[in-house]
C-alpha cells in the first residue's frame, strides 16, 4: 500500500462527513391563487428535491381549481350556480377541510366571519363586478343581505354540502390561501425535510429552524397605503406555526373624506369602520390563521383580542389607526415579536 492511501483515505471521510452535515436551501417560486408563491427548503446537500417544484403547482393547481371563483369550471363555482334548496352537491376532501375550518371561525367569531359575503363584497366594487367605487343604495345591501349567512350551508358528514337557501354563494378567498400554505407545508414533509417556509400571498407556515439553526423570521407589512410592500413593521419568529395578516391599507376607496375599505361586515352589508388596519393572526395551521385574522378585521380589537386570549396555542398582533393617524399596536398575551 502506497503510504498516501491513509492519507487520501481520511481526507475522503472528511469530505463525505462535512458534505453529510452541510446544510443547503433552494428555493422554489411561481404564481397561485391570483397571486405569488415562495417556499424556502433547507437540507443536507446529498438530499434530493428533484421533482419538488412540478409537485408543488400540480398541488396548488388542485387547489385552485377546487376553490377560485373566477374559474367559471372551479368545485366553488359549479357550487354557486346550484338555485336549488335542499340538493346534496357532493365536494372534494379539500372543499370539505376548508369548510369544516370556515364553519368553526363563523362560530366562534358570532358571524363576523362569512363566507356567503360574496355578493356584498362585488356590490361595493371589491370582487368580481367593480362598481368603480361607488356607495351602493341602502336598499340593495339589505336586499342581498337576506342571502347571506353561513348558517344556510349545510356540511354533511358523508362530503356533501346543501342550500337551505338557494340563493347563497360561497368565496373562500379569504381562507383558501391559507389551506394552500397547509397543504404545501405537507407535501414537504412527506419528502422528508423538516426545516421549511412555505409563503403564498404573504400567508406563512414555517417549519423547523433556518440553515443557520435560527428560527425562521417572518415579517408584517407596515400597513400603511404608502408604505413599499416590502417595508416591515414588526417582525415575528417562527418554528412550527403559521401567520396569515390581513389588512384594509391597499384595498379601499374615499368618498369626501370617507374611507371605505374593502373589509365587510357581513352581518351590516357595510364596510366595516372600526379603525383595525391590520390583524395578524399565528396558530398551528395557516387555514384558521387566515380565516381568523379576517373575521379580527370585522369583529375589532378589543372583541378580537379577547376571543384570541382565550383559544390556545393561538396569537395576534392588532394594528389600529388612531384620530390623529398614528398606529396602535394590541398584542395577545403570549406574542413575542421585534421591533
Amino acid at each position: 500500500m502506497n503510504r498516501l492511501d491513509p492519507i487520501i483515505y481520511l481526507l475522503a471521510f472528511f469530505i463525505i462527513l462535512a458534505g453529510c452535515s452541510a446544510r443547503k436551501e433552494i428555493v422554489f417560486s411561481g404564481r397561485t391563487m391570483g397571486t405569488t408563491y415562495r417556499v424556502k427548503v433547507v437540507g443536507g446537500y446529498f438530499q434530493n428535491t428533484g421533482g419538488l417544484q412540478e409537485k408543488i403547482d400540480r398541488r396548488l393547481k388542485a387547489i385552485n381549481q377546487s376553490m377560485s371563483t373566477y374559474l367559471a369550471d372551479s368545485e366553488i363555482s359549479n357550487f354557486n350556480r346550484l338555485k336549488k334548496a335542499d340538493t346534496r352537491f357532493e365536494v372534494s376532501n379539500d372543499f370539505l377541510q376548508v369548510m369544516r375550518v370556515a364553519a368553526n371561525i363563523y362560530r366562534l367569531s358570532d358571524g363576523a366571519w362569512d363566507g356567503t359575503v360574496d355578493p356584498l363584497v362585488n356590490l361595493w366594487g371589491f370582487g368580481r363586478k367593480d362598481s368603480g367605487g361607488a356607495i351602493p343604495d341602502n336598499q340593495k345591501v339589505s336586499k342581498l343581505l337576506k342571502n347571506v349567512g353561513f348558517d344556510f350551508i349545510k356540511i354533511l358528514d358523508d362530503r356533501y354540502l346543501l342550500k337551505t337557501n338557494p340563493s347563497v354563494t360561497l368565496d373562500l378567498g379569504s381562507i383558501a390561501k391559507g389551506f394552500g400554505v397547509d397543504q404545501i407545508a405537507e407535501l414537504i414533509k412527506a419528502q422528508g425535510f423538516k426545516d421549511f417556509l412555505v409563503e403564498i400571498g404573504g400567508e406563512v407556515y414555517a417549519a423547523g429552524f433556518r440553515k443557520n439553526g435560527q428560527p425562521w423570521r417572518v415579517g408584517v407589512n407596515k400597513p400603511r397605503k404608502d408604505a413599499p410592500i416590502n417595508q416591515v413593521y414588526k417582525v415575528v419568529p417562527l418554528t412550527d406555526k403559521a401567520m396569515a395578516t390581513s389588512g384594509d391599507y391597499r384595498s379601499f376607496f374615499e368618498i369626501n373624506g370617507k374611507r371605505y375599505s374593502h373589509v365587510i361586515d357581513p352581518r351590516t352589508g357595510h364596510p366595516v369602520a372600526n379603525g383595525v388596519v391590520s390583524a395578524s393572526v399565528i396558530a398551528d395551521n395557516c387555514t384558521f390563521a387566515d380565516g381568523l385574522a379576517t373575521a379580527i378585521m370585522v369583529m375589532g380589537y378589543a372583541k378580537g383580542l379577547a376571543l384570541v386570549n382565550r383559544l390556545d396555542g393561538v396569537e395576534c398582533l392588532i394594528v389600529v389607526r388612531q384620530a390623529d393617524s398614528t398606529l396602535q399596536d394590541y398584542f395577545s398575551r403570549g406574542l413575542a415579536m421585534e421591533n
